[in-house]
């Protein structure tokens, strides 16, 4: 008595079928479905540069599915089923293209100028925006970081900060597909230090007298002079805004401490010269 043998050469059939949109950080399910006697091997792989990755097999069962989770843009590509006995061979491709891949960073600061004054602790913050997640680093233009710095993740804290640390912060927010970068300029503002030019006087009567106010600092800055103890100003006396005071035909009663402060819109300073007259 003769056998008959039915043969059925394989035919994969696969959902979704051709192309399926998948977001960053999302998960799609690709199944295949295989027919064919015997019953087929099936398979799922990714093509690869060079070759093939295989996925998932199975050769029980006639459906097989691969879960495909995308976290970057290279997880998407082209995905194979492919379903063989020892009749043939079938395959069905299915192309997972990745919504919203790769995106160059975009850095923001939340103030691109500040105003510090000396002494002060100031944060910088930045953000950016992009995928993959972007890496932020801070740096300072023509020069490093103040040595007193804190940075984590997008906040730059300074602290006690100086007037040399005046100048251009930049923000550079980084990532595989580029680059970004955020200013922040900074003003230390410093109140005056105030010396004087010179800072002892000794003179005879009738000489003339002229002492020099200088003071370090934030500018404008003003002058103002006055005698310790409240006596008033020769009446040769002349001050200039530059801080200067001189004094003609200086008198015995000339003699004595006299007061120099310095004002800008941080504070003042004061300082004195000690004025002796002789006879």
């Amino acid at each position: 008595m003769a056998t008959l043998t039915v043969t059925q050469p394989p035919k994969a059939r696969v959902t979704p079928a051709s192309q399926v949109k998948v977001k960053v950080g999302g998960v799609t399910s690709l199944v295949c479905h295989a027919s064919g006697k015997p019953r087929p091997s099936i398979t799922w792989f990714k093509q690869e540069a060079g070759g093939e990755v295989v996925l998932v097999s199975t050769t029980t069962d006639t459906s097989v599915t691969a879960k495909v989770t995308v976290t970057a843009p290279q997880d998407g590509g082209t995905f194979v089923c492919r379903a063989q006995n020892k009749d043939g061979t079938s395959e069905e491709k299915v192309e997972v293209m990745v919504e919203g891949g790769a995106r160059e960073p975009k850095a923001t600061v939340h103030q691109t100028d500040m105003v510090a004054v000396e002494g002060q602790t100031v944060t910088m913050h930045c953000q950016a925006t992009g995928f993959p997640t972007p890496v932020i680093t801070w740096s300072k233009l023509r020069a490093p970081l103040p040595w007193q710095h804190k940075a984590e993740g997008g906040t730059l804290t300074l602290s006690n900060i100086g007037r040399q640390d005046s100048g251009q912060y930049i923000c550079n927010a980084t990532n595989s597909a580029g680059f970004s970068e955020a200013y922040v300029q900074m003003e230390v503002d410093t109140l005056p230090y105030a010396t004087t030019i010179p800072d002892r006087v000794t003179a005879r009567r009738g000489d003339s007298m002229r002492v020099q106010c200088i003071a370090h600092g934030s500018h404008p800055i003003s002058y103002r002079w006055t005698r310790v103890g409240g006596a008033a100003m020769s009446s040769g006396a002349k001050i200039t805004k530059e801080g200067v005071l001189t004094i003609a035909q200086l008198k015995v009663t000339d003699s004595g401490t006299y007061k120099c402060v310095a004002t800008n819109h941080v504070g003042n300073s004061e300082t004195f010269v000690t004025v002796t007259i002789r006879a």
